[in-house]
């Protein structure tokens, strides 16, 4: 008897921990919008784009630096699975260091960076 009671709690345990899976029930936080791996990759390149359009027509260093920060922001959107989120680290070591480069008026040290993170940027594609 004492069997069966502790099968039968271990049963109605897996059953009621079974019934809500996370992954099916998951929603976004309400007002906050999801957006798909693809959508977030785009709007990377698009802000790195904007970075690097302002380095070129010769925007001030905090301005450079706050749209650095943006794109080093908007890449945390993106959630898909483990290698992609590893390579998006090194995205973010990137866009990290142009952003101090940015800081210390080394802009041309801050293109490098933002070269390299757009690469690497366009890499994450193949992961998905």
């Amino acid at each position: 008897m004492k069997i069966l009671k502790s099968a039968a709690i271990a049963f109605s345990l897996t059953v009621a921990m079974g019934s809500f899976s996370t992954a099916a029930v998951a929603e976004s936080d309400p007002g906050r919008i999801s957006h798909s791996p693809i959508d977030v990759i785009a709007e990377v390149d698009a802000r790195i784009d904007e970075a690097l359009t302002a380095i070129n027509n010769g925007a001030e260093d905090a301005d450079v630096a706050a749209l650095i920060k943006k794109a080093r922001d908007f890449t945390k959107e993106l959630n898909a699975n483990d290698k992609v989120a590893r390579e998006t680290a090194k995205v973010r070591t990137h866009l990290k260091d142009a952003e101090k480069a940015a800081k210390t008026a080394d802009l041309t040290g801050s293109k490098e960076h933002l070269e390299k993170a757009k690469q690497s940027n366009q890499g994450l594609k193949s992961f998905l």
